[in-house]
């Protein structure tokens, strides 16, 4: 059983008690009518073969009340795979399949640029933000939820108590995100344990307590890929296109929303998913890419509510960082004796170390260049500018669906 402590400032929304999903389910058949869902998933054609997509597309077949399941597929230029990702789905007569790397959304995509609008390379952030525009562009949502395609415990409760915080009108949420525990024999959820928690406490050792700060402390998973949030509020906000995906979207929720709309859910007693390699020597791969690009998004949008950023400063963040990160590796030491859990805690040290070198690496690239990546532009941006682009995306994908109708879904 999970306990009830609420902490920080937003509403932590626990799984107590026996399991309740049938009643969770019954209400979201009821009130999906008047609020429908769409469920988002950025999706690569390697997944189709693993474990976790096969899952995730029987529990979708299994329930009632999605109104959509779109299938964003990126990271393929080739029509025979893009064409396998809808045959995966040919059995899910909700789902629709956008090919976001391909060449028809590919046009749209360039007369956005053309515009003076751009959207950056080919990746999950994109994924997601073409997945969004074409629910949006439906014009028949009323909530939005997105999560990964490699999740390896998913289940009917899962995916239900992720939809119901911002489906009930009974919770009045217009944000929430999971959360759930990360052990199997060992401690996993290394990022967010040995780097996000340690650097945002860190940060508000230095600066104090800043309103931003406050917030992303908040969420005891910060870095979960699961979200719900209301289709008004997809609308205004601006996410990265690279590994700084979920800090970068926390935090434009809080310019967006207030915390009290905010709120966190228990999804699971324990969640694995596909594991990323350190790479300690390949600042372009595994974890250690992720640090770097989640530090970046982090200095961001610090640097919008009036941080200052020079070399001192990041000289006693690196080093106020290591400090709380190593005492947490102490902590987590602790954790896994009494729980009989493996512990390498050589391996940890490893970890923060590398950890550490990306936050230098992020921190010396931002003072050089400050607007580094810039964000994807909010799809009321792009209204704005190309009032006709989302009827045209949604022309795009039917194309793509007459060239490629195969038994597909549609």
């Amino acid at each position: 059983m999970s306990d009830f402590h609420q902490t920080g400032i937003i509403t932590t929304l626990h799984r107590l008690g026996p399991r309740s999903n049938q009643r969770i389910e019954a209400d979201l058949k009821q009130h999906a009518r008047e609020r429908p869902i769409a469920l988002v998933l950025p999706c690569l054609y390697t997944e189709i073969q693993g474990p976790g997509l096969a899952r995730i597309l029987e529990v979708a077949r299994e329930v009632s009340y999605l109104h959509r399941v779109i299938v964003s597929v990126s990271g393929t230029s080739k029509r025979e795979e893009f064409n396998a990702v809808r045959s995966f789905f040919s059995s899910l007569p909700e789902a629709t399949c956008v090919w976001a790397s391909g060449p028809t959304v590919g046009e749209s995509i360039e007369r956005l640029e053309e515009s003076g609008l751009q959207i950056g390379p080919d990746g999950k952030g994109r994924a997601v933000w073409i997945g969004a525009g074409f629910a949006l562009a439906c014009g028949d949502i009323d909530s939005l939820v997105i999560h990964d395609c490699d999740i390896l415990t998913y289940d009917r409760e899962f995916l239900a108590r992720l939809c119901f915080p911002v489906t009930h009108p009974g919770l009045d949420f217009e944000f929430s995100k999971g959360y759930y525990g990360r052990a199997t024999d060992r401690l996993h959820g290394r990022v967010t344990r040995l780097f996000v928690t340690p650097l945002v406490r860190s940060l508000k050792r230095i600066l104090g307590p800043l309103p931003l700060l406050e917030f992303l402390d908040s969420f005891r998973y910060p870095l979960a890929g699961e979200i719900a949030i209301k289709a008004n509020l997809m609308r205004q906000i601006r996410i990265p296109n690279h590994w700084g995906l979920e800090i970068g979207t926390l935090a434009e929720v809080f310019r967006n929303c207030s915390p009290q709309r905010v709120a966190q859910v228990e999804l699971c007693d324990n969640y694995d998913h596909k594991h990323q390699p350190l790479s300690s020597d390949d600042p372009t791969r595994g974890l250690h890419r992720m640090v770097r690009d989640i530090a970046t998004s982090l200095f961001q949008n610090l640097a919008s509510v009036g941080l200052q950023f020079d070399a001192g400063f990041l000289n006693t963040l690196c080093a106020a960082y290591l400090r709380e990160a190593q005492d947490a590796v102490t902590r987590y030491a602790d954790e896994a004796l009494i729980n009989g859990l493996i512990f390498d805690q050589h391996d940890e040290e490893v970890i923060v170390e590398t950890f550490t070198g990306g936050l230098r690496a992020a921190g010396l690239a931002f003072v050089r260049s400050p607007l580094g990546s810039p964000l994807i532009p909010n799809w009321s941006r792009v209204t704005s500018a190309l009032p006709e682009l989302l009827t045209d995306l949604r022309y795009a994908v039917e194309l793509d669906r007459r060239n490629n109708n195969r038994g597909g879904p549609r």
